[in-house]
């Protein structure tokens, strides 16, 4: 598959009459948005607000980050399965407006939302600090309950990321980046000399708000499969869990995985990327076994010599990754195994749940447990009244003069387990 992605710069993001991008800056109609949105019986009320770089705002409790995009040439549509028809993506042309986001929040679901900072010692762990965010806060009807409230939330942010990047249908690309992965055999020809090198992808699958949705169906239900990268892209993977923020994949992130786009930049170079092999996170052994003993299948059929893992989450979660490493090293490949550490507040705790001496090759995006304080911000997007209670809050986090002393597992994106983030460690 070949797709072509065109992103549309975004410096900046204004309220406006009516929906548009002109001159790099996107304008948005609260109206436009609201009735959008509003359409969900389960909606009570939208509050739309704005937030740019550097600005002292702070957005709390996030539950999704989405990247507006628009599918211009090729099958199916963006979000395929949810907001357009099922249909198989990554070929084409996809339009992207680089820079921008919506974020959604709002009341608390699952204890394990999260904070963006724009500015100030928080906004330096979230990438999403440096885009120019359209928020939704949404207040659901009276006694809809959490997986109800959820899921109209994420399809609220859903269909206004795709609203917006319509707007990019029609514009010329600042720049054009092709991406291709050719079917299986023709691929393995083409760099016969080059290590041939896969992509196992782990889902957050455990249910109970821990989920997320493949071409619109709930991964827990899912054997590991093969995706062309470029479906990933093309927005086949999308978040809908509320697990703890500093690691969470929000759907921004699936959409721009750095692991995906850096295998590409060496592919044909070093390595011979040939594919991805999405794998879920269970919480029964039998499934766990089941779902490590198909990937690690999937990467000897593929004809792998190394392999890379990420994982999302941790806890329960760290079994199914060593289950995945151990059981890929035995089939006689390589791997490197991507987390982060929740190795207590002084970084002396086990790092994992679980270790094998064959996870001898590890990144890790850093220790969830290490304390921070966010300085008040002049304005607060959403709501304060659960600071205490979120992951990584603990009672007293919340300080009077607004300030907020708590683990960097509070902050959205902070030990991101695709290495989408700045924190790591090094092995002198």
């Amino acid at each position: 598959m070949r797709l072509e992605l065109g992103e549309i710069l975004i410096s900046d993001v204004q309220f406006g009459d009516v929906c548009k991008v002109e001159n790099g800056i996107l304008y948005v109609s609260k109206e436009e948005i609201s009735a959008l949105v509003l359409e969900d019986e389960h909606i009570k009320s939208v509050e739309i607000d704005l937030a740019k770089p550097g600005e002292e705002v702070r957005i709390t409790p996030v539950k999704d980050v989405i990247q507006p995009r628009v599918k211009v040439e090729g099958k199916g549509g963006i979000f395929p399965g949810v907001i357009s028809e099922v249909e198989t993506v990554g070929e084409g042309r996809t339009h992207v407006l680089q820079g921008a986001a919506v974020v959604t929040c709002g009341k608390i679901v699952g204890f394990q939302e999260g904070i963006i900072d724009m500015t100030g010692p928080g906004a330096e762990y979230t990438p999403f600090s440096k885009l120019n965010n359209v928020v939704m806060v949404i207040e659901p009807v009276e006694g809809l309950k959490q997986h109800d409230y959820e899921r109209a939330a994420r399809m609220a942010g859903l269909k206004t990321a795709a609203f917006l990047g319509e707007l990019a249908r029609d514009l010329t690309p600042d720049k054009i980046d092709v991406y291709e992965t050719k079917p299986l055999f023709e691929q393995a020809n083409e760099y016969p000399d080059l290590p041939k090198v896969g992509y196992v992808y782990m889902l957050q699958t455990q249910g109970l708000l821990h989920d997320t949705y493949v071409y619109g169906v709930d991964a827990k239900k899912i054997v590991p499969t093969v995706l062309y990268p470029t479906e990933i892209m093309d927005g086949a993977i999308l978040s809908g869990n509320c697990v703890s923020a500093c690691d969470k994949n929000t759907t921004y992130h699936h959409l721009n995985n750095p692991i995906i786009k850096s295998l590409y930049a060496q592919h044909g170079k070093e390595i011979n990327f040939m594919g991805v092999i999405i794998t879920n996170e269970n919480v029964y052994l039998a499934d766990k076994h089941r779902s490590s003993n198909w990937t690690a299948k999937f990467t000897k059929y593929l004809g792998l010599d190394g392999a890379i893992v990420s994982q999302e989450g941790f806890g329960n979660p760290d079994t199914d990754l060593i289950m995945n490493c151990k059981k890929i090293e035995a089939e006689g490949v390589k791997t490197v195994i991507v987390t982060d550490e929740y190795a207590g507040r002084d970084g002396s705790s086990q790092s994992l749940a679980d270790a094998d001496p064959a996870a001898n090759a590890v990144v890790t995006g850093g220790n969830a447990n290490q304390l921070i304080v966010l300085p008040p911000m002049k304005k607060v997007i959403g709501m304060l009244d659960y600071t205490d209670k979120i992951a990584g809050g603990f009672a007293g986090s919340l300080r009077p003069d607004g300030s907020i002393e708590a683990e960097i597992q509070v902050i959205t994106g902070a030990t991101n387990e695709l290495g989408f983030n700045k924190l790591t460690a090094q092995t002198f």
